[in-house]
């Protein structure tokens, strides 16, 4: 999981239309790598956080949520770039409480905090952030192909992602460390290919 804040002054908000801002996931690969460069090239300030898969399934263990980790992962880039006024895209049902959660994990008080469903689409500031961290995660699955082959995108619904992690825990009879394994489809697959193979060969 990859995150990413941007801050601009306020005077140069305008640039981020200009050249084309606008989400993420309705822009090609090599418009993102484009925008990416422009964007950290122009912006005051800007912080990635890579989240990696331990990490993430560590959280079971310690009983925090997907969105309770992506609250605080937030928080962290928040607290690193310190803008007055925070656009943050809300990762709860409820757009307010969110707000305010990220707000308490805070070591300052910004001015202000506007937390949005979507915020992609709505402002370009919070679409700016969104292309740095997608960009990076291109970037980081090209190295990880080298490594493993073409697994595809990496994204739960990437059928070509689901197949390589079936063929690959059938022959090592575990996921790789690239795959979450508290994933439901990983688990799904361990599951059909590791432990009924386990409970058939006991009975024969």
């Amino acid at each position: 999981m990859v995150l990413c804040g941007i801050c601009f002054d306020k005077s140069k908000i305008n640039f981020l239309s200009e050249i084309g801002v606008k989400d993420s996931k309705k822009l090609s690969s090599k418009k993102r790598n484009e925008l990416a460069e422009l964007l950290k090239n122009n912006c005051y300030s800007h912080k990635i956080v890579i989240v990696e898969p331990q990490e993430i399934d560590e959280r079971e263990t310690k009983k925090v949520t997907l969105n309770r980790l992506e609250e605080l992962k937030m928080a962290e880039i928040v607290n690193g770039l310190k803008p007055d006024v925070i656009y943050i895209d809300a990762a709860d049902v409820n757009e307010e409480r969110f707000g305010n959660s990220i707000k308490n994990l805070l070591d300052y008080k910004p001015k202000e905090i506007i937390s949005k469903h979507k915020a992609d689409d709505l402002f370009p500031i919070v679409s700016a952030g969104s292309i740095v961290a997608k960009n990076k995660r291109d970037t980081l699955i090209i190295e990880i192909h080298k490594k493993y082959g073409d697994f595809g995108s990496g994204y739960p619904s990437d059928i070509k992602t689901i197949n390589f992690l079936r063929d690959y825990v059938k022959k090592y009879k575990k996921p790789p460390k690239i795959a979450r394994k508290s994933w439901e489809t990983t688990k799904k697959i361990i599951e059909e290919e590791v432990s009924t193979k386990k409970i058939t060969e006991f009975l024969n």
